[in-house]
């Protein structure tokens, strides 16, 4: 009476599914310096937390009587886990069965994991390998048709995939060669993470190379390539340091939109002032400086994370921690363009300035920007319609919002440092300057007529720039009160730190009225 035959065939085929492709394949895995699906997993969550689901799906092999033989595996593992105590939803790729294509795939088991974390409002990482259950050409044999892209439940799939951005925080994880659905399944999260020798494409080079493009991976969607052109966020030497990106990226934010980002405790004095902020921005205007020391000084120690370095790089984008409170973090770079926005930079800030409204992160921007980037290739990239796009996004978000302008501060692009028609904070150091368009560049045109005829135009020139940098000082603004304050470098720590203790009260969990886009 007992139910034993029946538990020993069921360990029989979790024995198989934990053999994935066999020994072959896996050892062919590790020849090529990568983990297996399961491998993965175990780092990536709080070890022992797995529940997995659906272990023993995939194609059974039984004998003439109908008696099972072996299993199988389907090439998608997923389930239940933890990060550093919180539950979450992992989905991976299993490139060792028929790499990780659909002719091993079962549709249902990456649907139910995007549905699982939508239900119960869970954080989702996909681990991402092959064409992440994508078509292959020879689905057509083993189907015995043509699959209509969408069809077959696919929408439902399509949905999930962009539909979770507005509901709990996404991960992708680009662990080795990635095409087709695979590559739209990494795109389409908030954050993404590809190890440097792996590579994402739409096609890849067998593919390419009937265009005339000889390619091989890493020319056609390496690293260099996806973190430059925006397709992906960072790169990481391996996959133990892509896992960490994933853990350290969702530690700052909730669980999914219906909670707030958690607050820890911080061990870096909200009050600690550092002495180089006093002489960190040179007089002469000309001359760049490094933004990333600042930000390392204002933000709790050691809490900023960066995202997306590569690409839009005159902003400088990430997560940090003020007294604990996770925030949103902007910064310019005047090492990109002096600061100016392009096309890329734009983008860079509506896909940050939505991760932050969606998941009620407060945003603190160190302004340093000339303005739109001009020029040619501007006109060229529609660096204005890019430009008042973010504006836009900026102006749509509910989040609170605080600037420091910590030097330029012009034109358009200059005017982009605040959500308009409502309250921000705003604040200005000593070394800030702004206004409708830099003096230089533009007295000439202004005054052309009093600088030809003067005896001495250079003298001229310099006599009507000294009179408008006296009349262009931040203090004549705060006397009409065109800017709120004027603060000492060094107490910038303590109003960031203050801002985000009162940020806290005015965050407001649940769905916003617009959401992040891929």
């Amino acid at each position: 009476m007992s139910w034993k035959p029946e538990l020993e065939e069921l360990e029989k085929r979790q024995a198989f599914a934990r053999e994935m492709g066999g020994a072959d394949k896996v050892k062919r895995q590790h020849d090529g310096g990568r983990l297996t699906v399961r491998e993965r997993i175990d780092k990536l969550l709080d070890g022992g937390s797995f529940h997995e689901v659906g272990s023993i799906s995939g194609i059974g092999e039984y004998d003439e009587q109908g008696a099972f033989k072996s299993l199988t595996p389907a090439n998608c593992v997923f389930g239940r886990g933890r990060i550093d105590g919180r539950p979450v939803v992992v989905v991976g790729d299993d490139f060792t069965v028929r790499g990780g294509s659909a002719d091993a795939s079962i549709s249902a088991k990456p649907l139910m994991a995007e549905e699982m974390a939508a239900e119960f409002r869970l954080p989702i990482v996909r681990i991402i390998e092959g064409s992440g259950g994508g078509g292959s050409v020879k689905t057509i044999e083993t189907k015995g048709a043509s699959n209509l892209p969408g069809g077959v439940g696919g929408t439902r799939g399509f949905y999930y995939m962009t539909a979770n951005l507005a509901q709990v925080p996404v991960v992708g994880l680009g662990l080795g060669s990635v095409a087709g659905l695979g590559a739209a399944r990494l795109a389409s999260s908030h954050f993404s993470v590809m190890t440097k020798n792996s590579a994402m494409f739409v096609a890849g080079p067998p593919v390419v190379a009937r265009l005339g493009q000889p390619l091989t991976k890493q020319e056609l969607g390496g690293a260099d390539i996806q973190t430059r052109a925006g397709g992906i966020d960072n790169a990481v030497d391996t996959e133990e340091e892509a896992f960490e990106a994933a853990r350290r990226f969702l530690s700052y934010l909730p669980p999914s939109i219906h909670s707030l980002p958690p607050v820890i405790a911080s061990q870096d004095d909200p009050e600690r002032a550092d002495e180089f902020l006093m002489s960190v921005i040179p007089r002469n205007r000309r001359q760049i400086y490094k933004m990333r020391p600042i930000i390392e000084s204002v933000v709790d120690k050691g809490s900023f994370f960066e995202m997306g370095r590569n690409f839009g790089r005159s902003i400088i984008a990430g997560l940090a921690r003020l007294d604990g409170h996770p925030v949103m973090l902007f910064a310019s770079d005047p090492y990109h363009y002096g600061g100016s926005w392009n096309a890329e930079t734009c983008q860079k800030v509506v896909r940050f300035v939505d991760l932050a409204e969606t998941f009620h992160l407060p945003v603190v921007y160190l302004q340093d920007c000339p303005g739109f980037l001009i020029g040619l290739d501007a006109e060229k990239t529609a660096t204005i319609r890019h430009g008042v796009r973010a504006m836009a996004a900026m102006n749509q978000t509910t989040v609170p919002w605080c600037t420091i302008i910590v030097r330029n501060a012009f034109g358009v692009a200059g005017a982009a440092h605040q959500p308009g028609a409502r309250l921000s904070l705003r604040y200005a150091w000593l070394s800030a300057y702004w206004g409708s368009l830099p003096l230089e560049g533009g007295i000439e045109a202004a005054y052309r007529a009093d600088i030809e005829a003067a005896d001495d135009p250079k003298a001229k020139l310099a006599e009507i720039e000294q009179r408008l940098n006296a009349l262009r000082s931040p203090f004549r603004s705060a006397e009409k009160f065109w800017v709120e304050e004027i603060i000492d470098p060094r107490k910038t720590r303590s109003i960031l730190c203050d801002f985000a203790r009162l940020a806290q009260g005015a965050l407001t969990p649940g769905r916003v009225s617009f959401s992040m886009r891929p």
